[in-house]
C-alpha cells in the first residue's frame, strides 16, 4: 500500500468536481476517495487517470470521452465502496478500463456508445475472502453502428466470501456491425465460497459479432502438484497460480507505473487468504 501511495503521490491530483482535458497529458492524474467526480476529455484529448478508494464510502463517477479522444482509466478498491459509474463515448473515441477490487464492494457500471467507430475494453479483477461480498453490474449499451466492446471480469473467492457478476450487452436495432465480447472467469478457493455470474446478450440488430461466456472452477490441482514436486509448498503453489491468473489483468493496466505495486497488493491479499 505504501509503494502504491508513493507512486500515486507523484501524479497530478484531482479533487472532487470536474477534470477537463483539452490536449495530450503525459503525467497520469489521480483522485483519492472521491465522492463525486466528472471526467471530460474534449475532442482529440488523451489522458491517463487512476481513482483510488481507500476507505468505506459512496462514489458517483461520470466520464465523457470526446471524439477521437483516448482515455486510460484504472480504478482500485482497497476500501468498501458503493460505486455508480457511467462512461459516454463519442465518435472514434477509445477508452480502456482496468479495475482491481481487493475488498468487498458494490459497483454499477454503464458504458454508452453514442456515436459510431468508438471502442471500449474493460478488464477487472476481484479477490475476496472472509465474509466479504463483491458485486458488479455491468451494462454495455451499443446504441449506434460500428462500435466495439470487450470486457473480461476475473474473480477469486475464499472462505465464506461471495462474489456476483451480472453483465448485459445491449445492441439496439440500428446498431449494425457491432463487435461485442463479454467473459467472466472465476476461481473458488474453498467449498463455502461462492461466485454467481450471469453474462447476457440482448441483440436487436442482425449484422453483429457478439459472444459471451462464463466459468467458475477450482484450482488446477495438476499444476499445484507439478509446482510442489519442484520444491514449493502447497501455499506457495496456490499463491503462484492465482498471481498468474491475476497478472493478465495487471498487464492490461495502461498506467505502467502501477504494475509492480498492484502485483505486490495482490500477493499480500493472497497471503491473507491462506
Amino acid at each position: 500500500m505504501k509503494a502504491l501511495q508513493e507512486i500515486i503521490g507523484g501524479f497530478s491530483r484531482i479533487n472532487d468536481g470536474t477534470l477537463s482535458v483539452t490536449g495530450l497529458t503525459e503525467k497520469p492524474c489521480a483522485a483519492i476517495d472521491p465522492e463525486n467526480l466528472d471526467i471530460e476529455l474534449r475532442d482529440g484529448a488523451s489522458a491517463r487517470v487512476v481513482v483510488l478508494h481507500t476507505r468505506p464510502s459512496e462514489c458517483r463517477l461520470k466520464v465523457n470521452v470526446g471524439r477521437a479522444a483516448h482515455l486510460e482509466f484504472t480504478e482500485l478498491f482497497l476500501g468498501e465502496v458503493k460505486l455508480d459509474a457511467e462512461i459516454d463515448q463519442m465518435q472514434g473515441s477509445e477508452c480502456r478500463v482496468t479495475g482491481f477490487a481487493l475488498t468487498g464492494s458494490e459497483c454499477d457500471f454503464r458504458i454508452n456508445f453514442n456515436e459510431p467507430h468508438a471502442s471500449n475494453t474493460l478488464h477487472g479483477l476481484f479477490i475476496i475472502g472472509g465474509e466479504e461480498h463483491f458485486s458488479l453490474n455491468l451494462h454495455t449499451r451499443h446504441m449506434i453502428p460500428d462500435c466495439t466492446s470487450d470486457s473480461c471480469i476475473k474473480g477469486v473467492a475464499s472462505d465464506e466470501a461471495k462474489g456476483r457478476f451480472y453483465g448485459l450487452v445491449y445492441v439496439a436495432p440500428d446498431a449494425q456491425r457491432t463487435d461485442a465480447r463479454q467473459q467472466s472467469r472465476n476461481i473458488l478457493l474453498s467449498e463455502s465460497a461462492q461466485i454467481n455470474t450471469k453474462p447476457q446478450l440482448e441483440i436487436y440488430a442482425d449484422d453483429v459479432k457478439c459472444t459471451h461466456g462464463a466459468t467458475v472452477g477450482q484450482m488446477d490441482n495438476e499444476a499445484i502438484l507439478y509446482m510442489r514436486q519442484r520444491g514449493l509448498s502447497e501455499m506457495q503453489a496456490r499463491a503462484l497460480q492465482i498471481e498468474g491468473f491475476a497478472s493478465d489483468v495487471v498487464r492490461r493496466c495502461g498506467i505502467e507505473e502501477l504494475h509492480e505495486p498492484l502485483m505486490e497488493l495482490i500477493s499480500n491479499k493472497m497471503q491473507q487468504l491462506q
